[in-house]
């Protein structure tokens, strides 16, 4: 027998905004708001610490970077990360398909069974390093939604 893989749907663009998301009718703030608003009156240094975490973000795949009302979102189908510039650090959150103990997530909120926000802080370049790229590959594949696919049966394997 064959595996049904869920089947991915078009995005629903919201008619006010714009913005597309997975599942239609998602609630949202509507609104168009300009990058830079987020580094008005900060350090050129937090300007620098976003950037590296964007290039970071990109080393997963193409991404859309949406500034928000009180945040910059990452998203693929859904987002899957999020960052909020302050004046001396960038609070932020990657989406996972499971919870990740880590001393550097200063918290981690179940959302769903295969949704867990793990909240970190970046306060310099250094911060953005191989274990944030690990934690977005992962987060990525949320936002492609990956982490709804069944998986293959055991007994239809490549093996078998």
């Amino acid at each position: 027998g064959t595996v049904a893989q869920r089947s991915v749907s078009a995005l629903w663009p919201c008619p006010r905004c714009g913005r597309e998301f997975a599942n239609r009718n998602q609630s949202h703030a509507c609104g168009r708001h300009q990058l830079q608003t987020h580094f008005r009156g900060k350090p050129a240094a937090i300007r620098a610490l976003f950037d590296a975490f964007v290039d970071a973000v990109e080393t997963c795949g193409p991404v859309k970077v949406l500034p928000e009302k009180t945040r910059i979102a990452f998203q693929v189908r859904m987002s899957f990360a999020q960052v909020t510039p302050r004046a001396r650090w960038i609070d932020g959150h990657v989406v996972l398909a499971r919870r990740l103990k880590h001393p550097r997530f200063r918290r981690i909120e179940t959302i769903s069974p295969r949704n867990h926000v793990h909240h970190f802080r970046l306060t310099s370049l250094s911060d953005v390093d191989a274990e944030v790229v690990a934690w977005l590959r992962e987060a990525y594949a949320v936002g492609e939604q990956r982490h709804l696919e069944r998986p293959p049966s055991p007994n239809h394997g490549p093996d078998s």
